[in-house]
């Protein structure tokens, strides 16, 4: 048998051979650990989703116009009356110290440095306090429903104190599906890894169920979030509360019926329920659900500025970043992630002038073909 080679250390530098955002994917496993690699890079299930996302990028053909001058052109985008120079914000994701041992703050050194938005994820390696002083920019903060009110609302007072800009709530996982390819890979979380935001909290023990009982739904599914809780959320706070993981068009119209102040088309990356559709395909019709004016972003399947031009062609007006950060942290911290979202950038710019848009509102549906599976209904 082989034996498997250690990973190696972070760069200080790029590595000459990152030619485009997705070389850093390429590049990756050699800088992670195996087990932690195939925690990062699978999906759930069979990894049906998984798939669906990046092929459903794959089929969308942009429709480039011509003789349309770009020479004032920009990327900003404005959200919740806040202006960011560009539309690409990094996806909340956990335990970041499992691809770079600084983790967060480096992905926040990052943001920093360009002017990015950072969602900062609930189960981060660091305290969101000590990532939002790496970030004097925009953050958001991903926020998961803990099992007592209490300490929910404590890590909301806490994002309101360190001046997060809005709050994401994610519904779609409140059961985590187990990812295949990391049990094969005999992955387990270090046992010194821990939510740095909930060490206060310690998750309350486990419930005693009778022999009829479920382990899913009278046992996991006990402490997950419902209309009730999102209610009482909202009254709970000033800061735009968001939604992620929406993928049906009547769920996305009935948020914004509720006061949610926009909207996150995920599946979770392909780490959620295996074989509910692409991101990208569900996209236009929750934009047809919530109207030309609401917020609404994107995550699951981005690997380059032209994916990004994709999802803004088909509703989205923003997108988040999820395995490339951690891909680019992994090799080289900070300043991966930072070239990571300029090369994402600068694809999307070049992308936008090829195609004849100087601003992100000259992106529309007439600027890309799509096949007839993104049409039908989700």
């Amino acid at each position: 048998m082989t034996p498997i080679e250690p990973p190696s250390s972070p760069l200080d530098r790029i590595p000459p051979d990152i030619l485009c955002a997705q070389d850093y994917e390429a590049l990756a496993p050699r800088f992670i650990a195996p087990g932690a690699h195939a925690y990062i890079a699978g999906g759930s299930g069979d990894e049906a989703t998984l798939r669906a996302n990046l092929s459903a990028f794959a089929s969308v053909r942009i429709l480039p116009r011509l003789l349309r001058d770009v020479t004032a052109g920009h990327t900003r985008v404005e959200l919740f009356g806040r202006s960011l120079r560009h539309p690409i914000l990094l996806a909340p994701l956990a335990f970041q110290t499992l691809a770079h041992p600084h983790g967060e703050l480096d992905t926040a050194r990052a943001a920093q440095a360009t002017d990015t938005c950072l969602v900062a994820s609930t189960l981060s390696a660091f305290a969101l306090e000590e990532i939002a002083r790496h970030n004097r920019g925009e953050n958001w903060f991903q926020l998961y429903f803990q099992p007592l009110r209490a300490a929910t609302l404590d890590l909301v007072r806490r994002a309101e104190a360190a001046g997060y800009a809005a709050l994401v709530v994610t519904l779609d996982a409140a059961v985590q599906s187990p990812s295949r390819r990391a049990l094969r890979a005999g992955f387990r979380l270090p046992p010194d890894l821990a939510p740095a935001n909930l060490r206060a909290h310690p998750r309350p023990g486990q419930v005693s169920l009778a022999p009829e009982q479920s382990r899913i739904f009278q046992g996991l599914m006990r402490e997950a979030p419902t209309r009730a809780d999102l209610d009482w959320l909202l009254a709970q706070t000033r800061l735009p509360v968001l939604v992620k993981g929406v993928l049906r068009a009547d769920d996305a119209g009935a948020l914004k019926a509720r006061g949610v102040a926009g909207l996150i088309v995920s599946n979770h990356g392909g780490r959620g329920l295996d074989g509910v559709p692409a991101s990208l395909a569900a996209l236009p019709h929750i934009r047809g659900a919530v109207g030309a004016d609401y917020p609404l972003l994107l995550d699951s399947g981005i690997r380059s500025g032209t994916d990004v031009f994709r999802a803004l062609a088909l509703g989205a007006d923003a997108v988040l970043v999820g395995r490339l950060q951690a891909y680019a942290l992994a090799v080289a911290g900070a300043l991966g992630v930072a070239h990571m979202l300029k090369l994402l950038r600068e694809e999307l710019e070049l992308c936008m002038a090829l195609a004849g848009c100087a601003t992100l509102a000259d992106i529309d549906a007439d600027a890309v073909a799509f096949p007839a599976s993104l049409e039908s209904p989700c």
